[in-house]
C-alpha cells in the first residue's frame, strides 16, 4: 500500500513538473516573439529610416551605449546616440545597403539579451542588446556595440 501511494505521489509530482515547464517554455517563446517583434518593427526599422521616434521607443530613457567602433572606443548616453541618428542620412535615403539580422534571443524571466548583425554603410555591426520586461513591454536598456569584418 506504501509503495502504491509513493508510486502514485511521484507521478503526480512529475505531472505537475512537467506542466510547470511547459508554461514556462511557452512563455520563454511567447517572449522571445515579442522581442523579435519589437526588433523588426522599432529597432530595424528606426535606423533603417532614420526615425528617432520609432528607434527611441524600445529604448529605456536610461539607456547606454558602449563599444569600439573601428578600434576606437564608442560610450554615449541614449539622447546621444539619437542625435546622431537624426543628423546623419539614413541608410534608406543613401540608398545604400541595410540589413538588421537576429542572431539569437535569450530570455530569462524579465530579463533577456539578443545577439543581432546590422549592416549598413560600410560597417558590419554585431551587437548585444539588453531587454527588460517593464510594464508588459521589452525595452532595451543597454546596448554594446562592435564593428566585425564581414
Amino acid at each position: 500500500m506504501k509503495t502504491l501511494l509513493l508510486t502514485a505521489f511521484l507521478s503526480c509530482a512529475l505531472l505537475v513538473t512537467k506542466a510547470q515547464n511547459s508554461k514556462k517554455m511557452e512563455t520563454n517563446q511567447q517572449d522571445s516573439l515579442a522581442i523579435t517583434q519589437a526588433l523588426e518593427s522599432y529597432y530595424f526599422k528606426g535606423i533603417y529610416e532614420g526615425d528617432v521616434n520609432i528607434l527611441g521607443s524600445i529604448f529605456n530613457p536610461g539607456t547606454l551605449l558602449f563599444g569600439d567602433v573601428k578600434g576606437q572606443p564608442y560610450a554615449k548616453t541614449l539622447g546621444q546616440y539619437l542625435d546622431g541618428v537624426k543628423n546623419r542620412q539614413s541608410p534608406k535615403d543613401s540608398g545604400k545597403p541595410f540589413k538588421g539580422t537576429i542572431i539569437s534571443i535569450d530570455v530569462v524571466n524579465s530579463i533577456a539579451i539578443a545577439k543581432v548583425h546590422v549592416k549598413m554603410y560600410a560597417f558590419n555591426y554585431d551587437e548585444f542588446l539588453s531587454f527588460h520586461k517593464i510594464d508588459k513591454h521589452w525595452l532595451i536598456v543597454n546596448k554594446m556595440i562592435t564593428d566585425v569584418t564581414e
